[in-house]
């Protein structure tokens, strides 16, 4: 059965009273900790070679967007990786107050970012995001459904990611016990790779929700996004 969370391509605006009201009382039945990893270190060569991150929706860059709606929804262990254009990114965070690293080598991609970011994480939390941030429509909403659903995943599985009309989505949520795991292998063994070897380990979160299926890697995925939602994602200046 498919777990629906009711969302549109239109929903970009967030109300903090009530995010944090559902975050409470969700948190209250789960009694889960979740961290996040915001993965910010991409060299955006589908578009030409520019930061996804600082890409704007409504003024505001999609990174500030996300960090907020982290916040929004009770989560303040935040680990943002930078590498690519990590002087416009990291000024970008620096008003905001989250935990930085910067990968000396983003050239190894993606999974390099998230083994450092995991690597930085604190105790004390139950589960870490791992979340992309180029998703422009999430929001502390979707963030809080996530919780809620790996609260309620099934025993003796620790991993969540949605799966939205068949497409697996972002962010995945993995409990502290398979970060340990991850690190403690050899680093050629990445959190991917660790996923798919691990089936039994996972259960998939079904929703309609497409906000979690929503990236933007390409010029083409701008323009359809504008096409879809009619807002305009803007080039950082």
């Amino acid at each position: 059965m498919t777990e629906s969370t009711p969302k549109t391509f239109a929903t970009v605006a967030q109300d903090a009273e009530g995010s944090t009201a559902t975050f409470k009382s969700a948190t209250a039945k789960s009694a889960n900790l979740p961290a996040a990893v915001l993965l910010a270190a991409g060299e955006g060569s589908r578009l030409g070679g520019m930061p996804k991150s600082l890409l704007t929706l409504n003024g505001q860059s999609l990174l500030t967007r996300q960090v907020a709606a982290l916040r929004l929804a009770g989560i303040h262990q935040i680990v943002v990786v930078t590498g690519y254009f990590h002087s416009l990114i990291e000024a970008e965070l620096k008003p905001l107050h989250v935990d930085v690293v910067r990968n000396p080598q983003p050239e190894a991609g993606q999974q390099s970012s998230v083994r450092l970011g995991l690597s930085k994480l604190r105790a004390p939390f139950d589960f870490t995001f791992i979340t992309l941030a180029d998703q422009p429509l999430l929001c502390a909403e979707d963030f809080i459904a996530l919780t809620s659903a790996f609260a309620q995943r099934r025993p003796s599985t620790q991993i969540r990611y949605p799966i939205v009309k068949g497409q697996r989505g972002n962010p995945v949520a993995i409990s502290k016990d398979i970060v340990s795991l991850i690190l403690a292998a050899d680093s050629s063994v990445t959190c991917k790779a660790f996923i798919q070897d691990h089936p039994e380990l996972v259960d998939p979160f079904l929703t309609d929700n497409e906000h979690f299926a929503v990236d933007i890697d390409t010029l083409e995925d701008l323009a359809t996004f504008k096409a879809r939602t009619g807002i305009e994602l803007k080039r950082p200046a």
